[in-house]
């Protein structure tokens, strides 16, 4: 078997993926895609907003902010620039999350043994968020200080959703809130890890747009 053909033929698939990702059609689709997921996401979190302290109001539509903050890499991409702090707010919180919320319908599934389709929608969409933030890491040009910043807003937020618990409200899986702040709190710092190995390190992939 000829496996630098393999090689070769891998990297001619991974270079069409990423010009694809660069391509302004793309750029437009994915804005207009998270823009409504984003205007959703803090309309389901109308209610909780309303009973809770206008100071925590920052912080508690975690998942919105996430892709609001990729909104704003997107249109910088479209106009051929690079904001660094929300390239790195965005790949941080994209994919904590992203990965948070599926595993809490995961969660409310294996206790209610069931899970409405609109638990399903929310795992499929925020299973894409994860993933486009660090699809689009070979375009982010954020370093150690601007990691740093998204870093302490991710712990910080931790703080405000387990310590002042203005955590996601899931009714169903309240009894395990501990264990769910202590797994949210690894999660962060895996963010944080993969965010630095794909947009930060030095031997990663970078692209131009």
């Amino acid at each position: 078997m000829n496996l630098s053909f393999l090689k070769w033929g891998k990297t001619m698939n991974v270079l069409a993926l990423y010009a694809a990702l660069a391509d302004r059609r793309v750029l437009w689709l994915l804005f207009l895609a998270n823009a409504a997921g984003t205007i959703y996401g803090y309309i389901w979190y109308g209610w909780q907003l309303r009973d809770t302290p206008p100071a925590f109001w920052l912080f508690v539509p975690d998942s919105p902010t996430a892709s609001l903050f990729f909104l704003f890499v997107l249109l910088a991409f479209l106009w051929r620039k690079h904001w660094p702090y929300v390239e790195a707010l965005a790949m941080v919180t994209l994919f904590k999350y992203g990965i948070w919320a599926v595993a809490m319908n995961l969660l409310v599934l294996i206790v209610n043994g069931s899970l409405p389709w609109q638990g399903y929608m929310l795992m499929a969409s925020h299973l894409a968020m994860a993933i486009e933030g660090i699809l689009y890491a070979p375009f982010y040009q954020f370093k150690w200080k601007h990691l740093l910043v998204a870093a302490v807003w991710a712990l910080h937020n931790d703080i405000i959703d387990y310590v002042f618990m203005q955590f996601p409200r899931y009714e169903d899986v309240y009894r395990y809130i501990r264990e769910i702040g202590y797994f949210t709190f690894w999660l962060s710092i895996l963010s944080v890890l993969l965010a630095y190995r794909f947009a930060v390190h030095k031997r990663r992939l970078r692209l131009e747009l």
